[in-house]
C-alpha cells in the first residue's frame, strides 16, 4: 500500500498535469497531430529525393517494371503528402487516415515488412496512431451535438479505439528496449516500461502518457540525432528514419493526454468504486 508521502506526491503530480492540460488543450490537439503524421510527411519528402532509388529498388525486389514501380512511387508522395495536410488542415480526417492506413499496408507488402518482427511492429504502432486520430474525430463529432440526449455506454467506437490505440503504441516502445546491461538502458527499459504499461491499462493515463512524451522526445533528439551525421552516411537515414517514427509514437501518446484512456481503463473503473 502506498504511504501517505507517496500519494501526496502522486497528487501533486496529477495536479501539474491538469494545470499543464488546461494551458495546452487549444494547441495541444494540433501539436498531436503534427507529431503523429511527421513520419508520413518525411517519407512522403524522401520519395521525391529519391526518386529514381525508391522505384529502381521496387523494381529489382519484385520484377514489376518500372511502370509499375513508377506508379508506386507517386502513390506514396501524393498519397502521403496529401493525406498529411488534410490532417493538419482537419479537412476530412477520416478520408486521409483511410488513406494512410492503405500506404501502412502497401509498403508492408513492397517492403516485406511483414516478415520483419521490428519493422511490423514499428507499423502497427503508426496503426494504432492513427487509431486514435480517428478517435479524436468522434470526440470532435460528438461536441457537434452537445445538447442531444444520448446513452453514454463504454461499449462505443471511440471507447475501443481508444483503448486499441494504447495497445498498439506499446508495440512500438517494445522497439525500443535496449537489451544490454550498462545502467542507462537498464534504467531506460525500467521507466518506459513502467509508464508504458501504465497507459495500456489505462491507470494515471494522462500523466503517465505526458511523462512518457518528455522521457521520449529526450531519448529521440539524444540517440537519434541525425543531423549530427553527415550526408553521405548511411547511417544518417537509420537515424531519421527512428527518429520520425519516434515523433509519431510521442504524436499518439499526446492524443492519448488530450482524450484521456476512454470506458476501457482503470481510470473510468475507479469513478465506479
Amino acid at each position: 500500500m502506498p504511504n501517505p508521502s507517496q500519494n501526496e506526491m502522486m497528487s501533486k503530480a496529477e495536479d501539474v498535469a491538469d494545470n499543464f492540460l488546461r494551458h495546452s488543450k487549444h494547441y495541444l490537439p494540433h501539436v498531436a497531430r503534427f507529431c503523429l503524421v511527421s513520419t508520413f510527411f518525411e517519407d512522403g519528402i524522401r520519395m521525391w529525393f529519391q526518386w529514381h532509388e525508391q522505384r529502381d529498388y521496387i523494381d529489382a525486389q519484385w520484377g514489376c517494371g518500372q511502370i509499375l514501380a513508377t506508379l508506386f512511387v507517386i502513390i506514396n508522395l501524393f498519397g502521403q503528402l496529401g493525406a498529411c495536410f488534410m490532417v493538419l488542415a482537419r479537412k476530412k480526417v477520416e478520408i486521409a487516415v483511410a488513406g494512410l492506413f492503405g500506404i501502412i499496408l502497401l509498403q508492408t507488402v513492397a517492403y516485406s515488412i511483414l516478415w520483419d518482427l521490428k519493422f511490423l511492429m514499428r507499423s502497427l504502432a503508426l496503426v494504432g496512431g492513427l487509431v486514435l486520430l480517428l478517435a479524436e474525430c468522434h470526440q470532435e463529432a460528438k461536441t457537434l451535438f452537445a445538447g442531444v440526449p444520448t446513452l453514454d455506454s463504454p461499449n462505443k467506437p471511440k471507447t475501443y479505439m481508444q483503448l486499441a490505440g494504447r495497445i498498439l503504441l506499446l508495440l512500438m516502445f517494445i522497439t525500443l528496449l535496449k537489451f544490454d546491461v550498462t545502467p542507462f538502458h537498464m534504467l531506460q527499459n525500467l521507466i518506459g516500461t513502467t509508464l508504458i504499461l501504465l497507459i495500456t491499462v489505462g491507470f494515471k493515463t494522462k500523466l503517465c502518457a505526458l511523462l512518457l512524451t518528455c522521457w521520449l522526445t529526450i531519448l529521440n533528439v539524444y540517440e537519434n540525432a541525425f543531423w549530427m551525421v553527415p550526408a553521405w552516411k548511411a547511417m544518417r537515414d537509420f537515424l531519421k528514419y527512428d527518429f520520425f517514427q519516434t515523433m509519431s509514437v510521442i504524436g499518439g501518446l499526446l492524443l492519448v493526454v488530450a482524450l484521456g484512456p476512454g470506458g476501457v481503463s482503470l481510470d473510468e473503473h475507479k469513478k465506479k468504486w
